[in-house]
């Protein structure tokens, strides 16, 4: 993909290049010039303001963008809480397939805006993996129409609790179906990661688990189908980050999601009153730029250091839930979040350091919708 480059000038003394995800080439960056200081001067090297480069902040540069990848993550994650609020407000009356037409079609304008203004519009749409594409974007598709119907069912914090299953059900699934030698640590990790889901899930398993009879029965089915789906949509895109640009995975997914989205019209689609257009006009929009911050969090820091910061969702999700709905977390939903993080965090933990740098992160996420 071509790129925005920049050079700046770390503590070290040596020349790092900043990259940009989504945009286009640019010149060289000018050479620095320093002076030799006095030799009774302390030594000392900071951040030196080249054109471009990334302004004096005291801190060394690798720690700034790290800093930028962590907010940008944080940024995403409350994006797409609300984002996902919108699509429970607006689920009580619009099908699930107008609110997914929706997602994807005004998604779309600040993904491109985002393109255009870095210049890497040209050959966006250019790939070698067409079918890699279609095969991604109508698993994602399915995975997000059962997310959101979890949501039209489920409170806010309950469907988040049990999206957070994806990364895990992602590693057995890179295991089965990629080949990926996965030891017993994050094998255990997975198991303990399954039974804070059950955990999760122990107030509607105790209180009759009716997905025919009970709305909350079925949010919980599309829950985790969603997540079992999603970890695919993340073993699919995995696959292609091999050979193909960032840019043009999310445009190929928004653009194929549409249409597929579309084709649901038939089936109960409802006009919508001034204000269910405002909504879906809206959330439309916070998902693309959920999208946008989400790639750009990956280009200012690896993946193991900014993927943790996912379930900072959490967080957001329960000020939402209980602002917007009333509605407030139940103990055993707390205590099972907080296993599943914990095992999810560890799978980060031993990636990072097993060296697996996941690119997929960059554009996936569990509550990207």
């Amino acid at each position: 993909m071509a790129t925005d480059s920049a050079y700046v000038r770390d503590p070290r003394g040596d020349d790092v290049r900043v990259t940009s995800e989504f945009g286009g080439a640019a010149g060289a960056a000018p050479e620095a010039k320093e002076e030799s200081p006095e030799p009774d001067e302390p030594v000392a090297e900071p951040i030196e303001k080249t054109e471009g480069s990334v302004r004096e902040t005291g801190l060394p540069a690798p720690q700034l963008k790290t800093l930028t990848g962590i907010l940008m993550k944080v940024l995403s994650a409350m994006t797409f809480c609300g984002m996902l609020a919108l699509v429970k407000v607006v689920g009580e009356r619009v099908p699930i397939g107008e609110i997914l037409f929706a997602r994807n079609l005004f998604g779309l304008i600040p993904v491109l805006i985002m393109v255009a203004f870095t210049g890497s519009m040209r050959g966006i749409l250019k790939t070698k993996r067409p079918f890699g594409h279609m095969k991604r974007a109508v698993i994602g598709t399915l995975s997000m129409g059962f997310w959101f119907a979890a949501l039209t069912r489920l409170s806010l914090p309950d469907a988040t609790a049990i999206s957070y299953a994806a990364p895990l059900v992602m590693v057995a699934l890179a295991a089965l179906l990629l080949g990926e030698k996965v030891r017993i640590y994050r094998w255990s990790a997975v198991g303990v990661g399954f039974l804070g889901v059950l955990v999760i899930l122990y107030p509607q398993l105790s209180a009759g688990f009716d997905p025919t009879g009970s709305a909350q029965s079925a949010g919980v089915v599309f829950a985790l189908l969603s997540a079992v789906l999603m970890a695919l949509v993340s073993i699919f895109v995995r696959e292609l980050t091999a050979t193909e640009q960032t840019g043009t995975i999310v445009l190929y997914f928004f653009i194929t999601a549409a249409f597929l989205s579309l084709l649901t019209a038939p089936f109960g689609w409802v006009m919508p009153t001034a204000e269910e257009a405002g909504l879906l006009l809206a959330l439309g929009v916070l998902g693309g730029i959920g999208q946008i911050f989400l790639t750009q969090a990956y280009r200012f820091a690896e993946a193991s250091t900014v993927a943790p910061f996912e379930y900072t969702s959490m967080v957001w999700m329960v000020i939402l839930s209980l602002v917007l709905f009333g509605e407030a977390p139940q103990p055993a939903v707390i205590v099972g979040s907080v296993v599943v993080v914990a095992a999810g965090l560890y799978v980060i933990y031993r990636e990072r350091k097993l060296g697996l740098e996941r690119g997929e992160r960059g554009t996936t996420s569990p509550m990207r919708g």
